[in-house]
């Protein structure tokens, strides 16, 4: 059996229509017909149900659909792989993300995909979950770095294999500071910098428990690791956020107790074309986070 006929057999069992199928193959209906016929005589069933407006699918043909169309996704695929061993790689990747632990492998990654492919170029775009998903429901970014909590179920993902833990920023000389680690009834009375994203805001307010009535809301914020330093430092309140590494000198961070670890993923859009350097990067970034830290591939 031929693929190129087993193609012709995809287009009439989704058009239902021979005479349409026919004009978007570019061949004569008499021809189509006589393919069809003799794919059901090498197969000894019937394939189709014709009527005089419609041709529609047996229980047989039904299987044949399914399994013809695995065999040209695979041809293609394979195609693709051979035929891009000489296509240069190039153009640019854009990517949004999070202020996460997990820039630091993804940075890795990056650097090492520009080292093999010289002519690729990345779009960084620094954003909550909630405006990186839009993005990339735009099109406008091709991959997003979404941190927990968040719906990961209509991406294709990676799990990224760092976890950033919650953290209260404070002042060195706040009497709070001498502690190991900052439980909710510690924040009763204070003045606190919340993030403003809802999910996560949901997450904070489960933890503080029966204390987050007793607590002072100073400011709701999106991102910047920096400008939450400047608040905190100038006493506007505690922060609570994402660990980081690097603080303004005068301040210093608390790990939350009970302790909050939120994992990250890198998705893209499920189902989609992607062109042969988005896949290349897919690729090379799941072959890259294996062999240097161990992650899974998602859905």
């Amino acid at each position: 059996m031929e693929l190129r006929v087993l193609k012709y057999f995809l287009v009439v069992a989704r058009e239902e229509n021979i005479t349409k199928a026919a004009k978007m193959l570019h061949i004569t209906q008499p021809t189509l017909s006589r393919q069809l016929m003799q794919m059901e005589e090498e197969f000894g069933v019937s394939l189709f149900k014709r009527s005089k407006h419609s041709i529609i699918l047996t229980e047989e043909g039904m299987i044949l659909r399914r399994r013809a169309q695995e065999l040209v996704d695979l041809a293609e695929k394979t195609a693709k792989e051979v035929s891009r061993q000489d296509e240069v790689i190039s153009g640019e990747i854009a990517i949004g993300c999070g202020e996460t632990k997990n820039l630091e492998p993804m940075a890795k990654v990056m650097a090492a995909f520009q080292q093999a492919y010289g002519e690729v170029q990345f779009t960084l775009y620094t954003g909550i979950a909630d405006d990186v998903k839009e993005r990339i429901e735009q099109g406008t970014l091709d991959f997003g770095l979404l941190i927990e909590p968040v719906d990961v179920s209509k991406y294709s993902y990676l799990r990224m294999p760092l976890k950033d833990r919650w953290t209260v920023l404070m002042r060195q000389d706040h009497p709070m500071a001498a502690k190991e680690a900052v439980e909710p009834q510690d924040l009763a009375g204070q003045r606190l910098i919340m993030p403003a994203r809802l999910s996560v805001k949901n997450q904070v307010e489960a933890w503080l428990g029966r204390w987050q009535s007793d607590v002072r809301l100073a400011v709701y914020m999106n991102l910047s690791a920096y400008n939450k330093m400047v608040l905190t430092d100038n006493g506007v309140g505690l922060a609570l956020g994402l660990d980081f590494d690097t603080v303004l000198p005068g301040l210093c961070m608390r790990p939350m107790k009970p302790f909050i670890e939120n994992g990250s993923y890198m998705v893209w859009k499920k189902n989609q074309f992607l062109s042969p350097l988005l896949e290349r990067f897919i690729e090379f970034t799941e072959v890259y986070l294996q062999e240097h830290y161990g992650a899974q591939r998602g859905e």
